[in-house]
């Protein structure tokens, strides 16, 4: 994940509860991708702070360092040079093909392309080929550059010998949860996000401005929860009540201001653990840089056992 600071609850349901739950089935490896955050912003001013506040979340979500290693990018030089390896094996054409990366294009409004924009699905393919994984947990819009590995680990394993297996995607049910007005991502940059962060009464004035059927002006109208924002959320973080509420709203018996309060009631619940965690590692920051000196050397075995591997089968040893 990209360090761009405090998370919010699309990170939850979109990556972090799958990573959480996959620490249960796989030996896990959590990437702080600063390299990657270059693409779109070489302002490094506040990349080290970002990345505490997003490990911070990492540990109050749930993931534990102990049975998987957190660690910067950056600070593991052997994703540069399987990076460098790796981006002899394809084309630019076929980078430019990307899906992923004609909708960052549109998106972001890019007039001018860098060259390691370009290829950041080659760096984020020595990403996870570095630590020879099996499975990649991803949203929707990351699956093409799964594809881009797969066919990077084919490549050279044609060319030089068998070293790195061809991962598979691992989709989420809540693969991307909308934001508050209606886009269909939260992002901090269009200010429509809960953060993991936030406050019981900051979640509830956020939920307050949340978009809902506009055809539903008041209590009493018939509402179409299938079309609300809100009702998403409930069935997120409400499920036990979604059928009441599904009625209710139908009926008109149900207005937006009590299901909204209802539902930010619900979400200030949810996160209350992790708020609770996340305020005792803020209190104990020595830890979260132990924690990341500790994942650091933990992934630079392992990257070194790779790169010795890579060196062997290209007679670069």
């Amino acid at each position: 994940m990209r360090p761009t600071g405090k998370l919010h609850l699309g990170h939850l349901v979109g990556a972090l509860e799958n990573w959480v739950a996959l620490q249960n089935e796989y030996d896990n490896f959590h990437l702080i991708a600063d390299y990657h955050a270059l693409t779109t912003n070489v302002d490094t001013h506040d990349l080290y702070q970002n990345s505490i506040d997003m490990v911070i979340d990492w540990l109050a979500a749930g993931i534990d360092p102990k049975r998987s290693p957190i660690f910067r990018q950056s600070q593991i030089k052997e994703h540069s040079e399987l990076h460098l390896i790796f981006s002899m094996l394809i084309t630019t054409a076929r980078l430019e093909r990307n899906p992923t990366l004609k909708d960052q294009v549109r998106d972001l409004n890019i007039e001018t392309m860098s060259y390691g924009h370009l290829g950041y699905p080659v760096l984020q393919s020595a990403d996870i080929l570095l630590y020879k994984g099996d499975v990649v947990p991803v949203g929707e819009d990351q699956v093409p550059h799964i594809e881009i590995t797969r066919e990077i680990a084919r490549r050279f394993n044609n060319q030089y010998g068998p070293v790195f297996p061809e991962p598979e995607p691992r989709l989420t049910k809540f693969a991307r949860l909308p934001g508050l007005d209606g886009n269909q991502k939260m992002s901090k940059s269009t200010g429509n996000t809960i953060l993991l962060s936030d406050s019981p009464d900051d979640i509830r004035k956020k939920l307050k401005t949340a978009v809902t059927d506009p055809a539903k002006i008041r209590k009493g109208d018939p509402g179409h929860p299938d079309i609300c924002l809100v009702f998403t959320y409930h069935k997120k973080f409400n499920a036990t009540e979604v059928a009441e509420i599904r009625r209710d709203c139908e009926s008109g018996a149900l207005g937006c201001v009590d299901c909204k309060s209802n539902c930010g009631g619900k979400i200030a619940a949810a996160l209350a653990p992790i708020r609770e965690k996340r305020a005792y590692y803020e209190s104990h920051l020595d830890e979260v840089k132990n924690i990341l000196a500790d994942g650091e050397a933990r992934g630079k075995k392992v990257a070194g056992e790779t790169m010795r591997n890579v060196h062997s089968v290209m007679s670069l040893g």
